[in-house]
């Protein structure tokens, strides 16, 4: 798919997004490797700590489903500054693979490409652990 329509899936995300509190609104789109979309919002608690992120809700939507295979993951935050996805939903990407693109947005003409690991380079995952030990 296409990354501006990706872009526009996740902006149409973020209006469902539910931020009685922080009244920052995220969108997101997972796109798996066979062509699967997932989208997702963030979600705020009175209790800060349940609080989920769009794109956890998003790649835990693909996950619930039986997709692991990600290629690509749309994130739109603010529409005036490009936002990034937060320390706790990088570790939770790079659970899926070290390659998976990240497109960080305002609008499908403004912006950026990376990957988790430029994202969270040096990173800790599912190949760091000592299965044999647990």
């Amino acid at each position: 798919m296409d990354d501006k329509k990706m872009i526009e899936l996740a902006l149409e995300a973020r209006e469902n997004a539910y931020v009685p509190y922080s009244k920052f609104k995220v969108g997101a789109v997972v796109l798996t490797k066979d062509g699967r979309i997932f989208t997702g919002c963030n979600i705020e608690s009175a209790s800060f700590t349940p609080t989920i992120c769009a794109e956890r809700t998003a790649l835990s939507k693909a996950i619930s489903e039986g997709y692991r295979n990600i290629d690509t993951i749309v994130v739109v935050g603010s529409l005036e500054k490009i936002s990034f996805p937060c320390g706790v939903c990088r570790q939770f990407i790079r659970e899926f693979g070290k390659n998976i693109r990240i497109i960080s947005a305002t609008s499908t003409e403004n912006y950026e490409v990376y990957t988790i690991e430029d994202l969270l380079p040096k990173s800790f995952g599912p190949e760091d652990l000592e299965h044999g030990n647990i």
